[in-house]
Parts: structure tokens; sequence; C-alpha cells
């Protein structure tokens, strides 16, 4: 087999010829311009991975909500007043504030409305409005459970009485739902001048 050798062939292979001269030109001027290099040694410092902040981030978040609905349980029966409004005054509070509540001398800062939920539901919200309460530095909030079939009437006042920041609590006044609401007055951690 004879090979027969074009104009293209001849002037593609010079052209490859002059271009790997050119590069290690360029190589050998690099090379002259920079001086001796010392390779580098890898760090021992290895970088921090954000996955584990995160992480804790949530299982922190997630150990604050479990606390916050730990304190409801459904077998506490409180002795509540069975005739009358509903009302309640922990132990060490002045009697007065729930008087206060009933007239109406408090504004909710803060308004949750259970209308469309189940107890598990409730509760849940119960628990992240009385978190809410210190974040927002809401002193007075008013939840509204309703009529209905009484259940939620009946078991909110229950699991309010177990929380250790509700101070007190009365039947809302009509203006904020009257039978169908409680006024709650929550005790701030971090105490808040208005």
């Amino acid at each position: 087999m004879k090979f027969k050798y074009t104009h293209s062939t001849v002037a593609n292979s010079s052209v490859a010829k002059h271009s790997v001269e050119n590069s290690t030109d360029d190589e050998n001027l690099f090379k002259n311009a920079i001086g001796k290099v010392k390779p580098m040694v890898q760090d021992t410092v290895l970088p921090t991975k954000r996955i584990a902040k995160q992480k804790k981030v949530l299982a922190k978040d997630k150990d604050k909500k479990a606390v916050a609905e730990f304190y409801f349980s459904d077998e506490f029966e409180p002795d509540l007043n069975r005739q009358g409004p509903v009302k309640y005054v922990r132990e060490g509070v002045d009697s007065f504030e729930a008087k206060n509540l009933r007239r109406g001398q408090y504004s909710p800062d803060l308004i949750l409305d259970l209308h469309g939920l189940d107890q598990h539901q409730s509760k849940r919200e119960i628990a992240a409005l009385l978190a809410a309460c210190q974040k927002e530095h809401a002193q007075c909030v008013c939840i509204v459970h309703g009529l209905g079939a009484r259940i939620l009437k009946n078991k909110v006042p229950h699991w309010l009485v177990q929380h250790p920041d509700v101070m007190a609590f009365h039947q809302a006044p009509l203006e904020w739902g009257g039978n169908g609401a409680l006024l709650v007055l929550v005790e701030l951690k971090d105490k808040f001048i208005r």
C-alpha cells in the first residue's frame, strides 16, 4: 500500500508541529518567569459541615415543640367553676386579674380561632400561641373555641390550667366572643415595659 501525501496532509502536520513547539515555548517562558516553585502541603484543617448545624437547629426546634405540647394532658381534670362563666386564677396571682379580664380591661394582643380544628390540632395551636406570646410580648390573648358540640369549650380550659405561663383566664366579654371564647392572661418571662 502506498500513501500519497497531498498538500493538505503536509500542511496539517506542519501546523501540529508548530503548535507543539509553541506550547513548549510557552511553558518554558512561564517557568522562567515564575522561578522555582515549591509544592503546597495539604492543610490539616477540615472544613466544617453546615448540615450538622442545621440538624442541631431542627432538633432544638423539635424539642421546644415537644416541651410546649407536654403541658397539655387530656386526662387532667382541674376543679373549675361549673356554674357561671369559666374562669381560673393561678395560685399566687391576684384574683382581681380575672375581674379585669371579665370587664374587658385587657384587650387581646393575639387572637387564635380554633373553628374547624380537632383536639390534637387545637392543642398544637394553643402551644404555638403561648410560645408566640413570649416572642411577641403579648400579655393577653383571646382563644375563640366556639360552642359547637362543646368539646373544645370543655377541653381548652383544662389544657390552659396545665401551662405554667397562664396566669389567669376568663370567659371573654361579648365584644371578644362571649361564651365561645376565653381571654387568657400570660406571664411574660422577659419583662417588657409597654
